[in-house]
């Protein structure tokens, strides 16, 4: 009978053949016999028969010939040696790289933060792990809140800082509220109001400069002007953080903004800045993880480093935020 190529990628694997038939079966032909194939395998002769009659059963066809000196392979066992050769070396493969994976990530806290966040955050604290994780480095994610969702998901991150509006749980991650930020009333100079605080209406007699209807912070202020019945004023509807502080900055209109996106503007008096208090509008922020962990991590290191950086965003948005956990 004839072993083809085709036969062997196809109706091969309908076969109950595993891993371990294949490595003896190689190892017998390496040896040249049975009796030297089994004491390098450690196994027990009979044993070892045993495992290269099933695998011929198996397969329906003759897979060695024996002699007085041994045995030798048939057509068709020297066509499978050949593929086992190739789906052993494979599979070995496979488990080098996975286990040099595994050991370089292991070594690493994968992060992902909003943009937002990291404008008041510095690098070298996100990247600094020596005092609570001795040996792990940090590799840092910027992107918005539904791509590292999910990377949080498909496990291509660890931790996330994300701010979330309106989502809904997702089976495999779990949240924890850290950060409440406040919104603010932000105006050119010219434009300041009076008081240190403005209730929603005084702020919403505004003209505004804010992002799209998708946007969070956009979500969240129609949201409680429509529970309030106020109107939004929208003059400008802008995707870019820069181009809706450029246009306040001109005293052309107002927007509604957390102080992180606007720190420096803020910090420096180009922009004012005024807290929304009646009612608060405020934004969370979130630690978003996995349910499992990378389980050879230091748990406790890892929960210190997330409190490091927490404190840090605080203390980068002063009186503007308060920890909630």
């Amino acid at each position: 009978m004839n072993l083809n190529t085709s036969w062997c990628r196809g109706e091969l694997w309908e076969a109950s053949i595993n891993l371990r038939q294949l490595t003896y079966f190689r190892k017998v032909i390496e040896a040249g016999n049975m009796t030297a194939a089994a004491r390098q395998l450690n196994l027990a002769q009979p044993a070892l028969g045993a495992q290269i009659r099933q695998l011929e059963t198996e397969l329906g066809v003759s897979l060695l010939v024996r002699h007085s000196r041994g045995i030798m392979p048939t057509a068709a066992g020297s066509l499978l040696y050949e593929r086992a050769q190739e789906i052993l070396e494979s599979v070995e493969q496979a488990a080098r790289d996975v286990r040099t994976l595994n050991s370089q990530r292991h070594n690493q806290l994968r992060i992902g933060f909003n943009p937002s966040t990291l404008l008041v955050l510095s690098p070298d604290v996100i990247m600094d792990t020596r005092d609570t994780i001795p040996g792990v480095s940090v590799s840092l994610v910027e992107e918005r809140t539904p791509v590292l969702l999910d990377a949080l998901e498909h496990n291509q991150i660890d931790i996330g800082f994300l701010y979330l509006y309106n989502l809904p749980e997702r089976p495999g991650l779990t949240r924890r509220a850290v950060i409440e930020e406040d919104l603010l009333l932000v105006t050119a100079p010219s434009l300041q109001p009076l008081e240190p605080t403005v209730s929603l209406a005084e702020a919403l007699r505004y003209d505004l400069a804010i992002g799209g209807e998708r946007g969070d912070l956009r979500n969240i202020v129609e949201s409680e002007a429509q529970r309030l019945s106020l109107k939004v004023k929208i003059a400008y509807e802008l995707q870019s953080g820069e181009s809706t502080k450029l246009i306040v900055g001109r005293g052309t209109a107002a927007t509604i903004l957390p102080y992180s996106l606007a720190a420096e503007e803020l910090k420096s008096g180009a922009l004012i800045g005024r807290r929304i208090d009646r009612p608060a509008l405020t934004r969370i922020l979130y630690v978003v993880r996995p349910h499992v962990h990378a389980s050879a991590l230091d748990e406790a290191g890892v929960r210190a480093h997330i409190d490091k950086l927490t404190e840090a965003i605080l203390a980068s948005i002063g009186p503007w935020a308060r920890r909630l956990s």
